[in-house]
């Protein structure tokens, strides 16, 4: 029988589409990692942490720039292409590590940054993720998270979070900023400062790279054409379902 717990569907989405991350344009580009590069580059001794690294494309952003990164991931398939890659492009000082987010097997205040790009809507519990997060970053330390974000309003969130999990199994919740900032403030975080960026989507690009089965893509077509007016606009749904996502890129710093 297929395991049925949240990690075993994140696992099963993710390990066999490693190298499609690792290639996708829309995870490999953008602002939001050329800030997190930065963000890095003032700080050239760091031990940095890249939490659920997906492809890998924070950590090979910002290994040029710091002591040391730790890549991250549920997947030990994503980590295999991840260090693979690492080699090839000569980052010696890249090392990965496998779990989950929630439950870190890293000691208190062993790393200066923490950064997570397009990962926490997938974390089981978000909220202890993000304090587990607080725990490994020293005092003083610098956390980035950047992700799609819910706009907030009712019909907006519940439309945007259905076509996520038709298109993605794994899917738990794109976060309003309100939400950001209630959880990061309870994990014990300062904002320091949020970018607020738009994503395109390509439609067909979007559903292939994560092989998402014909039915549900036939479905995601279906809820594209039958979106309201204000859907629509919002999201900028083109003829061919392609749209266009909220994101935000979340500086914060832990006290000390």
């Amino acid at each position: 029988m297929t395991a049925s717990t949240h990690d075993a569907a994140v696992d099963r989405q993710f390990s066999p589409r490693a190298t499609a991350y690792l290639t996708s344009a829309v995870h490999a580009q953008g602002e939001d990692l050329l800030q997190m590069a930065d963000v890095a580059r003032q700080h050239p001794d760091a031990r940095v942490l890249d939490l659920g690294c997906g492809g890998g494309h924070v950590s090979f952003h910002v290994a040029p720039e710091v002591k040391h990164v730790t890549a991250y991931d549920l997947s030990q398939q994503m980590l295999d292409v991840v260090a693979g890659e690492a080699a090839k492009r000569g980052l010696n000082n890249l090392v990965t590590r496998q779990g989950k987010a929630e439950y870190l097997p890293f000691a208190d205040g062993e790393f200066d940054l923490v950064m997570s790009r397009y990962s926490t809507h997938h974390w089981q519990d978000a909220g202890r993720g993000l304090r587990e997060a607080f725990r490994v970053l020293k005092p003083g330390g610098i956390a980035v998270f950047a992700d799609v974000v819910s706009p907030g309003e009712p019909l907006l969130d519940t439309w945007l979070q259905t076509i996520e999990v038709l298109r993605d199994t794994s899917h738990v919740r794109d976060y309003s900023v309100a939400e950001w900032t209630r959880m990061l403030t309870e994990a014990g975080f300062t904002l320091q400062g949020l970018s607020p960026r738009r994503l395109p989507l390509e439609f067909q690009t979007w559903v292939t790279r994560m092989r998402t089965p014909d039915t549900l893509v036939a479905a995601l077509r279906h809820m594209f054409g039958i979106a309201p007016d204000v859907v629509r606009a919002h999201f900028d749904v083109k003829e061919d379902s392609s749209f266009t996502s909220d994101t935000a890129t979340i500086v914060v710093k832990k006290p000390g």
